[in-house]
């Protein structure tokens, strides 16, 4: 019999950080674990070498007649520091209550451990299960999946798929599924501004020139109006409005802004008007800065100008904003309103598109939606309910998931995001955790709708 609980404290003593190499023993072990289960359960295992850290394929079902699910996940965990914050060993997973802690518990070895335990379950009930399975398990989710898209490259001819499924991706309440249709894009950048050479006595030269700090003040205010919209021409003409259905299950989500402020610990909200808090992160973009830095920085006084100043910035982005589209205009804009005085330089950094998919039977559905993709939509929605006894909710969320729409551009598929972990599940923090309740109903949930995608097949 198939342990779920056992296996996922199996899979959490590997301690698989991708970002420090001084982890590499658990990388492996990671690895190694993934392809002893996958074998065991009957799969072709391949372990798929990238320029960092590999891909695991695992594949079951030969038939072209029937459906193919590719079940993604990563293997690799975020550093456990600070180690001190810990009540219990982030490699030694404990069961307290209900709950299970560990590095990785819930993102993404626990989700992960979800789909597996149902896809067990249903091949230990019938051996010859009408349904092509594929898991792709890569190894760079938690440093930006550095490589994942030159695996896509080179393995399209092994990936060609019905529909994306997975759970990386959260619940608002462990009595509620929600299932994320879309998020947020990004571009990310820095901007540096030069003035004198070196830095300067600002007794002996203050007043005769333009001091970077401050042109850099007056630059980064610039590009926001006191609305709270982005202040640059054209950053909002290719936003999607939401659709009303978007917005009622927003509203069906029940989310209290009084003890949304309380939680960030602010006394106002701030966003362009016409919009609430979850529905400004959800469905409008944003220009943030990050960080900022440039003269002395130590206790005490120092009367320098310093020489350069800095800052780091982010786009999120909405359906349907280009990267580079956006990146050409906020880029232009800056080199336009930069103070003279200074010279600017900008460094660009990462950036991903953003991603939507819409469920069936919406105003704005696809009329060419695959029908596996759609099955798979329905089959959530009548075992959501049955088993966790609530409709399920389809909500965009506010984060930049650069793989999905990597896997859109790439594979032309669309992904079913079931979440799985909480807002407590303290996600790359101390004392991590995943609710085994929540990881019940998962299991049941998952294999419901596998079986319901093999009673498709033709027969």
């Amino acid at each position: 019999m198939f342990d779920p609980i056992e296996k996922l404290k199996e899979y959490v003593r590997h301690p698989s950080v991708s970002a420090d190499s001084k982890f590499k023993d658990g990388m492996i072990g990671a690895q190694e674990f993934l392809r002893g289960l996958f074998t065991n359960l009957g799969f072709v295992v391949d372990v798929v070498p990238t320029a960092l850290h590999p891909v695991i394929v695992a594949k079951r079902g030969v038939d072209p007649s029937w459906p193919h699910v590719i079940i993604y996940g990563h293997y690799d965990v975020q550093p456990p520091d600070p180690l001190k914050s810990w009540q219990t060993p982030p490699f030694e997973p404990i069961v307290l209550g209900n709950l299970i802690f560990g590095r990785g518990t819930a993102d993404n070895k626990g989700p992960l451990m979800v789909h597996i335990t149902a896809v067990a379950r249903l091949l230990e009930k019938d051996p010859q299960l009408q349904l092509r399975i594929t898991f792709v398990v890569e190894g760079e989710e938690e440093i930006g999946s550095k490589n994942f898209k030159y695996f896509l490259k080179e393995n399209k001819h092994r990936l060609a798929g019905d529909l994306i499924y997975m759970s990386d991706n959260g619940i608002l309440a462990p009595d509620q599924m929600v299932v994320t249709v879309g998020l947020r894009g990004m571009i990310a950048f820095e901007i540096e501004l030069t003035g004198p050479k070196s830095d300067l006595h600002s007794g002996i030269h203050g007043g005769a020139l333009m001091n970077p700090l401050q042109a850099l003040v007056e630059l980064s205010a610039s590009l926001h109006a006191s609305d709270g919209r982005v202040n640059i021409p054209g950053f909002y003409d290719k936003v999607m409005e939401p659709e009303p259905w978007e917005r009622d299950q927003l509203k069906d989500a029940g989310l209290d802004e009084k003890k949304y402020g309380e939680f960030l610990g602010i006394k106002a909200f701030h966003m362009p008007p016409g919009y609430t808090p979850f529905e400004a992160v959800r469905f409008l973009p944003t220009l943030e800065f990050n960080g900022f830095s440039g003269g002395y920085q130590g206790e005490g006084a120092k009367t320098v100008i310093p020489s350069q100043a800095s800052a780091k910035i982010t786009c999120r982005l909405v359906p349907i904003q280009e990267p580079d589209n956006v990146k050409e205009m906020v880029f232009a804009v800056l080199r336009e309103r930069c103070p003279k005085g200074v010279t600017l330089k900008i460094t660009e950094q990462h950036y991903t598109a953003p991603y939507v998919v819409i469920p069936p039977g919406r105003s704005n559905t696809p009329k060419n939606q695959p029908l596996a993709l759609a099955n798979c939509f329905r089959a959530l929605e009548k075992e959501a309910a049955e088993i966790w006894g609530k409709p399920l909710l389809y909500l965009r969320e506010g984060g930049s998931v650069g793989l999905l729409s990597d896997l859109k551009e790439l594979l032309g598929l669309d992904a079913v995001m079931m979440g799985l972990f909480l807002p407590d599940s303290n996600l790359h923090a101390p004392n991590e955790n995943f609710d085994l309740d929540v990881m019940r109903k998962g299991i049941e949930t998952s294999e419901r709708v596998l079986a319901s995608l093999a009673a498709t097949s033709p027969k």
